[in-house]
């Protein structure tokens, strides 16, 4: 079997929360929106978003899965803005069964983590932020509870539509294991960039992930190594927004490590793709994207965020 290994817990800290993220290829941590569901991204994005503004989001998952965020921004004086939100996959109802194959019933699943956000403006430009999570995760009768950080810088130039971020997300571990040994959890270091081109009503983003796991290996069910495909190619996500007007927008991205996930699956490049749209009508934007994480369905997932 070829391939390369990625094992950790709490792996669904990794799943977007914004319709518009995942529209943008799923990873995204320089867009400047007044989005609240940006923030679980990189909390330094929190500086862009209104006063008393709440998201909610929902996305369909593997089958029988169901995962969904909520979150709250406020502002704190002319420099600072604090947040809160919650991020959950309901993995519904299976069997549970023994090493032998007996069933013994049916169990739930269930992975949540609680955050509390806070950023500030360093100068005009720059923005720091930082993310506190209580995670838990119950596979039935086994819990296993973490804490975790998040840090996040971001740089933007109005004037020229310019914006870079960088984000050391998930720093930390577990505090109680599913079983005697503890286990790592997927932390994440990343950079990215978004611009737009001149006075055109286009904005590129441009996202790279894992950049401490060069060599990270990520197993796939297959004889051989798939065709088309490369490791150094899997850190990148690319994406881009079509802007109109301030109440419209269309996006499209593309996840490389996602379609040479899915190509090793038996899937193709195209499930890379992802799109999406958004429109903001008075206090209330709504978004809504398309994207496939497994090969058997695709992804769909809707934001709604309103400002008070």
């Amino acid at each position: 079997m070829w391939g390369q290994e990625s094992a950790s817990v709490f792996s669904f800290l990794n799943l977007p929360t914004s319709a518009h993220t995942v529209a943008l290829g799923g990873r995204n941590i320089s867009t400047i929106e007044d989005d609240a569901s940006l923030i679980f991204q990189n909390p330094a994005l929190m500086a862009s978003v209104s006063n008393n503004s709440m998201n909610l989001n929902f996305m369909t998952y593997m089958r029988g899965s169901k995962t969904g965020s909520a979150s709250f921004v406020r502002t704190q004086g002319e420099r600072g803005t604090w947040g809160t939100g919650i991020q959950f996959v309901g993995y519904g109802k299976m069997q549970e069964t023994t090493e032998t194959g007996e069933v013994m019933g049916d169990m739930h699943a269930l992975d949540m983590a609680v955050s509390g956000m806070y950023c500030y403006a360093l100068s005009d430009r720059w923005v720091g932020g930082a993310t506190g999570k209580f995670i838990y995760s119950k596979y039935a009768s086994y819990t296993s509870v973490g804490l975790a950080v998040d840090l996040g810088l971001n740089y933007y130039d109005e004037d020229n539509d310019f914006s870079f971020s960088a984000v050391a997300a998930n720093l930390g571990g577990q505090v109680k294991a599913f079983g005697d040994d503890h286990e790592r959890i997927p932390f994440n270091l990343q950079v990215g960039f978004s611009k737009s081109l001149g006075h055109a009503p286009i904005r590129f983003t441009f996202t790279m992930t894992d950049l401490t796991r060069w060599s990270t290996k990520y197993y796939y069910h297959v004889s051989k190594k798939p065709k088309g495909g490369s490791i150094l190619m899997n850190h990148f996500d690319l994406g881009i927004d079509i802007i109109p007007s301030q109440q419209f927008y269309i996006a499209a991205g593309y996840n490389f490590r996602r379609a040479y996930e899915m190509k090793a699956a038996g899937g193709s490049h195209a499930a890379g793709l992802s799109f999406g749209a958004g429109v903001n009508i008075k206090k209330i934007k709504f978004g809504l994207a398309y994207a496939k994480y497994y090969v058997s369905a695709p992804t769909l997932s809707l934001s709604v965020t309103y400002s008070l």
